[in-house]
C-alpha cells in the first residue's frame, strides 16, 4: 500500500508550534512501516502520568498548541498526529483507515510510552478512538476530559444537519481544503491568521496525501448495524459504568456536535460530579479557538481530583471487540 510522507520543510516556522517532534514507528494494515509522530514535552520515564490529546477531523497536534505550553509547566502532555495527519505517515488509500486502527495506535504510544494514570483529552473523531480505547483499556486511563465529540450509533434522530452537510461536502470534495474547514468554524477569532490557516493546510500537499481526511467523516456510521455504530454502542455501555473523574468541556454553538454536552453528561456517571463547563461563541476546533482556557479547566480539573476518591478501576475486559 502506497505511504506518503509530508516534506519536514513544511512543518518549519509555523507559528506557536516549536514543540521536538518524537516519532514511533508502526505497522499498518498491510504490514508497512509506518512513521508516526507526537510531541511530547518530558523526556522519556519523566512524569509517567501525563496529559495525551488526541486530535479529530482533519486537524492534527498543532491544534493543541495552546493547550500543551500553559500546561506543560506542571505536567507532561503529550499530542500525537494519528495516521494520515500531521507529521505522522499517510496511507494513500482511504480503505486503509479505521476506528480499529486508530485504537491500536493509541495503544501502540501509550505502551510504547509506558504511561498509566493519563488524563485523555479528545476531540472529534478524537472521540471515537480515544472513548472507545478508554472503554477497552481503563487500566491506562486515570481522567476523562471531552471536547466536542460524539458517539454515534447511526440513528437517524443522531444526525445534526450540521454534520449531514459536512458529510456531503467531504464526499464531493475528497480534495479537501482543510485550512478553508477549520477557518470556516471560527466563531472567536482574534487569533486566527492566514499563517494558522497555512499551518492546517502544512501537512497536506496533494490530493493522495488527504485520504485520511477524506474518509474519517465517512466512517461516522450512519446505520446502525455498521461496525463502528457496534463497537460505539460498545463504548457506551461501558461509558456507562465508569467510575474514574470526568470532565465535559464542550461549545454548545457547534452546528455539528454542541448540543452533545448534556449527552456525555448524562452517560458517564462522574460527569455530573464536575461542573458543567460551556464556552460560548466558539466553533467545532475548541482548543483552536479557546486553547488556554482548555488548558486551565484541565489544570483546574487535575488538581481538584488527584486525591478523589474516584479511582475503582472498571471490570472492563482488557481486549477490544
Amino acid at each position: 500500500m502506497s505511504v506518503f510522507r509530508t516534506p519536514d520543510e513544511r512543518f518549519d516556522n509555523l507559528p506557536g508550534y516549536d514543540f521536538e517532534p518524537h516519532y514511533l514507528t508502526l505497522d499498518g494494515p498491510d504490514g508497512e512501516e509506518l512513521r508516526t509522530h507526537y510531541v511530547d514535552t518530558a523526556p522519556a520515564g519523566e512524569n509517567t502520568s501525563p496529559v495525551v490529546c488526541l486530535h479529530g477531523e482533519p486537524t492534527w497536534s498543532y491544534m493543541y498548541r495552546d493547550v500543551i505550553r500553559p500546561l506543560a509547566g506542571s505536567h507532561r502532555v503529550v499530542a500525537p498526529d494519528f495516521v494520515g495527519f500531521g507529521k505522522s505517515d499517510k496511507l494513500t488509500s482511504q480503505g486503509a483507515y479505521s476506528l480499529e486502527f486508530g485504537m491500536n495506535q493509541v495503544h501502540a504510544l501509550l505502551e510504547d510510552l509506558d504511561v498509566a494514570d493519563v488524563t485523555l483529552v479528545v476531540h472529534d473523531w478524537g472521540g471515537l478512538i480515544g472513548l472507545a480505547y478508554a472503554a477497552h483499556y481503563p487500566e491506562r486511563i486515570g481522567r476523562l476530559v471531552i471536547l466536542n465529540t460524539f458517539l454515534p450509533l447511526g440513528e437517524d434522530e443522531e444526525k445534526s444537519r450540521g454534520f449531514l452537510a459536512w458529510r456531503r461536502f467531504v464526499e464531493r470534495n475528497p480534495d479537501l481544503p482543510v485550512g478553508t474547514v477549520v477557518e470556516r468554524s471560527i466563531q472567536h477569532d482574534a487569533a486566527w491568521s492566514e499563517e494558522v490557516k497555512a499551518s492546517y493546510d502544512a501537512p497536506f500537499p496533494t490530493k493522495e496525501s488527504k485520504a485520511g481526511a477524506a474518509v474519517w467523516p465517512l466512517l461516522v456510521p450512519m446505520s446502525t448495524d455498521d461496525p463502528v455504530a457496534q463497537t460505539m454502542r460498545r463504548t457506551r455501555e461501558r461509558l456507562a459504568r465508569w467510575s474514574k473523574p470526568a470532565l465535559v468541556l464542550f461549545a454548545p454553538d457547534d452546528p455539528i456536535l454542541g448540543g452533545a454536552h448534556s449527552f456525555f453528561r448524562s452517560l458517564i456517571p462522574t460527569a455530573s460530579n464536575q461542573p458543567e463547563i460551556l464556552l460560548p461563541d466558539t466553533g467545532h476546533f475548541v482548543p483552536e479557538e479557546r486553547g488556554e482556557a482548555v488548558a486551565q479547566h484541565i489544570q483546574d480539573f487535575v488538581e481538584r481530583t488527584r486525591t478523589t476518591n474516584e479511582t475503582t478501576e472498571p471490570s472492563f475486559p482488557n481486549k477490544p471487540n
